[in-house]
């Protein structure tokens, strides 16, 4: 019997473990860093009810130690694409009819597996995977995935009580279908969170997936699938592929039953499937949601106001934790000329504090950039700059990758605000200056506003509210998570939803209920109680 109404309240947030010295919680991970290193993990793809193991292996290494290998996973190819496509349509129909609830109750408890028995699998996942530190894995592979996956559920049940009016005679009724099809999510190395949660949203929502994550990150990706299993996720819900990006838009953007896109990853990349997703939308039953997140150029924006020590941190933190590699780190800074000498001594001073090297030592700030191909296009910004008279390397600018894929924390300043690194998104960590005329404010939010053709995050760094509130006005569409005397990064999963508009993507907002309206697909049903039995009405009648 099916007669209740569930509710599902707001939840917290997970509680951010510390790992300090002497915790049972740093003990825990350096165990299962220390197991995860001791085996060699063979991955299979997730396809239906089995897994599938192609023999063409690709080997996982840690980024910051290239010559141990964690293990290997299986790629496939066009016909494991069909596949996945297939058993995600098998299961649509048993998935879709399951009540909400029973959807909703394998997601809350694979956040609690998280919370609990596999913390420390992701999170160590995380760190030899992708080379994030304890806290930066801590998170995001722990802390972020767990809130949206509660946080989620909670949106859902107050979309499904949005009801219409009903008038006397009337019942209207609104149901929230899942999209007629299969979702495709594709997902990033950087946030293991973002990988999780871009199939999990869609799923929740009734809709099933093919998911295929960023090489780089299948370690992790492979955690969340045994979890999600556990938790109780039917066969063929969410179907996990390693395959080529191009192999996989081939075949799942020209099948009839596309249905969505939840992606995030690079600009280029998602412009071109949007391209391809258009010339074959006569081909679909129904049009296809695009949703995606796809970088940013983000700014810090000091006023001449603004606190020394503030700015500084704000810089140091946002700009080189995970070593740049956030969509949302800081890559461009604006500092008045007032405070410009100050903030940049204090900065550098705090850079030469940073110990970089390998994940499992928790003395390290700073790890490694995840592979080679991002490594050689980070150098190469470095090296330019080297040579342009018009940039000058004031911290870092040395790289290795004898050992692993090291670049120290640099940062230029650059005489021109519309210098190559003020305007290209790097993804490293790398933060070029500019110094501008500290009362010059006005004008240097219009170049803020006009560098990059991005708009994920900024930051206004003042004390004068006059200052903030001009700030928060003038670049109003030049990000969209917005930061007052704070670092453009950390976003909260049910505090600051996060997503960003122009070149940065379609601003849907991962972590709110505006995300998972994309994943429903809305229908009214109006019963009439006591139908009319005459056609006519009363403005019919004759005059009397």
């Amino acid at each position: 019997m099916h007669n209740a109404y569930f509710q599902f309240a707001a939840p917290a947030n997970e509680p951010v473990y510390s790992y300090a010295p002497g915790s049972p919680e740093r003990e825990a991970l350096k165990k299962q860093l220390a197991a995860f290193k001791a085996q060699v993990f063979d991955i299979p793809m997730y396809i239906g009810d089995k897994e599938v193991r192609t023999g063409k292996t690709i080997d996982i290494r840690p980024p910051h130690e290239i010559k141990h290998k964690l293990g290997h996973f299986h790629e496939g190819d066009a016909s494991h694409v069909k596949d996945a496509i297939a058993a995600a349509l098998a299961a649509r129909t048993q998935w879709a009819d399951t009540p909400w609830e029973q959807r909703a109750a394998v997601f809350l408890k694979a956040a609690e597996l998280i919370a609990t028995k596999y913390r420390y699998h992701i999170n160590a996942a995380t760190m030899l995977g992708q080379s994030k530190n304890a806290y930066q894995a801590e998170i995001d592979s722990a802390c972020e995935f767990i809130d949206f996956l509660r946080f989620n559920v909670h949106y859902l049940a107050d979309i499904y009580k949005q009801q219409p009016y009903s008038p006397q005679g009337i019942h209207n009724r609104l149901e929230y279908r899942p999209l007629e099809g299969f979702v495709v999510a594709i997902t990033p190395f950087n946030f293991t969170a973002i990988a999780g949660n871009l199939p999990t949203s869609a799923a929740l929502c009734g809709n099933v997936v093919v998911w295929k994550p960023a090489y780089t990150q299948v370690l992790a990706a492979h955690v969340i699938m045994q979890v999600l299993k556990e938790a109780g996720l039917p066969d063929g819900v969410i179907n996990l592929i390693y395959t080529d990006g191009p192999v996989l838009g081939e075949i799942a953007f020209s099948h009839p039953d596309f249905a969505g896109i939840h992606f995030t990853g690079s600009t280029g990349v998602f412009q071109q499937m949007w391209k391809t997703i258009g010339t074959n939308i006569h081909k679909y039953k129904t049009y296809p949601r695009i949703v995606g997140e796809t970088g940013g150029k983000d700014f810090v924006l000091a006023h001449k106001s603004a606190d020394v020590d503030i700015t500084a941190i704000a810089l140091a933190r946002g700009a080189f934790e995970y070593q740049g590699q956030k969509c949302s780190a800081a890559s461009r800074a604006y500092l008045p000329s007032n405070i410009a000498e100050a903030v940049k001594a204090k900065l550098v001073a705090e850079l030469k504090t940073m110990k970089m090297g390998t994940t499992e030592d928790f003395g390290n700030f700073i790890n490694a950039v995840i592979d080679e191909r991002s490594f050689d296009k980070i150098a190469n910004y470095i090296e330019n700059a080297k040579k342009d008279p018009k940039a000058k390397i004031i911290a870092g600018g040395n790289y290795s990758k004898a050992e692993g894929y090291f670049i120290e924390p640099t940062v230029i300043e650059v005489t021109d605000p519309r210098y190559v690194t003020m305007c290209e998104e790097i993804f490293g960590p790398v933060l070029t200056i500019y110094v501008y005329e500290a009362d010059k404010f006005e004008e240097i939010m219009d170049i803020v506003d006009t560098t990059s053709p991005y708009a994920l995050t900024g930051s206004i760094i003042s004390q004068d509210r006059y200052a903030i509130d001009q700030a928060t006005k003038k670049l109003v569409n030049a990000a969209g998570n917005f930061y007052i005397n704070d670092k453009p990064t950390g976003a909260v999963v049910g505090q600051q939803p996060f997503g960003g508009a122009r070149a940065s993507g379609t601003n849907d907002k991962a972590g709110s209920a505006l995300n998972l309206y994309r994943w429903l697909s809305a229908r009214t049903v109006k019963e009439t109680l006591v139908p009319p039995t005459d056609y006519r009405y009363p403005f019919l009648k004759e005059d009397k």
